[in-house]
């Protein structure tokens, strides 16, 4: 048993920062009016979203009119595939193997409504290649959806030449950021994204809040109806304190992300250097082209859920795969994308960090690793 817990799970949700906390407490305590009110204390919560707007447009070098908040990462995806696809004109969309299941699950319910979908694979890496998105592109496609970052694998995808080839055929290019947010430079006129996805929790914010930025000019249907919040794109009483903790989480990330993302970086590979060296590992997904804080690993003859069992019982948290699939008995579809076989699929560990995380917390996993897999082997 390590001497304190230690969290490395930190792409399925992170810590609340304390000066994230701090910026939400007045609107959760004495600043609480309804933003639609309009006496003072409506007009203070409807003042909070406006910065918090800001705060979020700035970081991307968009308009705060381009961005609509959300309750997180899967309405985003759903608001941006859902909501736009119609006013494309257009019957098909192309996205990749390896998406989360809010896009995925996205593309059943298109198809339902008689979209054609088509979905590219990826190479061992979990890159995208982009020949294969050209080929599968022609005047029938409205909109593509490329992940920046892959919340299982860690792969970094190039989302400007993915843009550049969608927009090279009149489509829409939509990335579901929500790893990405935070921890690479995104610039959504430079990378020419059209749409993009973000949730408040994976980058130290509140859960229940995320934000869609769409470009100006493109027509984006709501998918909840009611009193016409968020310039009617979606309606239901602001979650204000969310929304603060958002805007604030969202100018932390980028007044620190240089400094973050290169202690991560330190760190991740300590940790890839470590675990690489027990016998019967391996890395899946990019060695190169990986997100700062991800580092998954593959074991010969072990199960990456009794992995993380064993590893729970000894005070460190880690994952198997995203905390979306936790449940799940099936192999995960982005290692079996990549060509892992389904038995290798099941014997993974998903190890994330943070700017919080310390040298302390690596080592206290290299100490305790070997011994678990060899249990386990055992």
């Amino acid at each position: 048993m390590v001497s304190k817990r230690v969290y490395l799970d930190n792409s399925a949700t992170t810590a609340m920062a304390p000066e994230v906390l701090s910026a939400m407490t007045p609107f959760l305590l004495s600043r609480y009016g309804n933003p639609s009110s309009i006496h003072f204390m409506g007009e203070e919560a409807s003042v909070a979203i406006r910065k918090a707007r800001e705060q979020v447009a700035s970081t991307l070098r968009c308009y705060p009119s381009e961005i609509t908040f959300t309750s997180g990462g899967t309405e985003s995806d759903n608001l941006a595939i859902l909501g736009t696809m119609p006013g494309t004109g257009r019957r098909k969309f192309v996205t990749t193997a390896i998406e989360h299941s809010a896009v995925l699950e996205a593309c059943t319910e298109l198809e339902r409504r008689g979209f054609e979908t088509v979905i590219i694979g990826v190479d061992e890496d979990g890159l995208l290649r982009m020949d294969d998105l050209a080929e599968a592109m022609d005047g029938d496609v409205g909109l593509v959806s490329v992940m920046a970052a892959n919340n299982v694998i860690g792969t970094v995808q190039n989302i400007r030449e993915a843009a550049r080839i969608a927009h090279e055929h009149g489509a829409l290019f939509h990335t579901d950021a929500v790893q990405a947010y935070g921890k690479m430079s995104l610039d959504v006129k430079a990378d020419g994204i059209d749409l993009l996805s973000a949730s408040g929790h994976k980058v130290h914010g509140p859960k229940g809040v995320g934000f869609l930025y769409h470009r100006s000019g493109i027509r984006v249907s709501p998918q909840i109806f009611g009193g016409g919040q968020e310039a009617g794109l979606r309606s239901s009483t602001e979650n204000v304190p969310g929304i603060v903790g958002m805007g604030a989480a969202a100018e932390l990330a980028a007044s620190s992300m240089v400094k973050d993302v290169a202690a991560m970086e330190r760190i991740r590979d300590s940790i890839i250097e470590g675990v690489l060296s027990i016998e019967g590992a391996y890395l899946n997904g990019s060695r190169d082209r990986r997100l700062c804080n991800n580092a998954h690993f593959g074991f010969e003859g072990v199960s990456g859920k009794d992995l993380v069992l064993r590893l729970s019982d000894k005070g460190i948290a880690a994952s198997a795969e995203s905390a979306c699939s936790a449940g799940s008995s099936e192999p995960s579809h982005v290692l079996t994308a990549i060509g892992r076989t389904p038995q290798e699929a099941m014997s993974a560990l998903r190890i994330t960090i943070s700017r919080y995380t310390t040298d302390k917390d690596s080592k206290a996993l290299l100490e305790v690793l070997p011994g678990v897999i060899a249990s386990l082997r055992s």
